[in-house]
């Protein structure tokens, strides 16, 4: 019995961790109200709404990168760019989604300051689109 280790590109870790930053977004704050008008503060986390698809997303692109490692020496068909391209379109239209969403209930809930995880699970978008732009020209062994 060998070990070996696979290597893993760089596109491939920055979208890993990428999703990591996704996954802890979606625990924190995505909007919340103020206390100006004498009532108690309302917050919510990633989890209301088509947010609960961002923390999917972030899953299943570990998943993607846990896959071939899993899989032993058997070569993994789902372990493409597509496959990565179609997870952030998804969380892309997730994210929009429930951002419209809140947006139209009141938009004073969206300010950084009360809604820090929905801007955080934005960033982490924007890494893991441009971990699989790179994904696209790294040769996989």
């Amino acid at each position: 019995m060998t070990m070996h280790r696979r290597p893993m590109g760089r596109a491939r870790r920055v979208a890993g961790l990428a999703a990591v930053v996704l996954l802890v977004a979606c625990f924190l704050p995505w909007f919340g109200t103020s206390t100006d008008a004498g009532l108690p503060p309302l917050s919510g986390n990633g989890f209301a709404g088509s947010g609960v698809l961002v923390f999917f997303v972030g899953l299943a692109v570990i998943a993607l990168l846990a896959w071939p490692y899993a899989a032993g020496d058997t070569p993994v068909t789902l372990d493409r760019p597509l496959s990565f391209l179609i997870l952030t379109v998804i969380g892309w239209l997730a994210l929009v989604v429930r951002a419209v969403d809140l947006a139209a209930a009141n938009a004073s809930v969206l300010f950084p300051t009360r809604a820090y995880g929905l801007y955080l699970a934005a960033l982490a978008l924007v890494v893991l689109s441009r971990a699989v732009y790179d994904m696209r020209s790294e040769r996989r062994i």
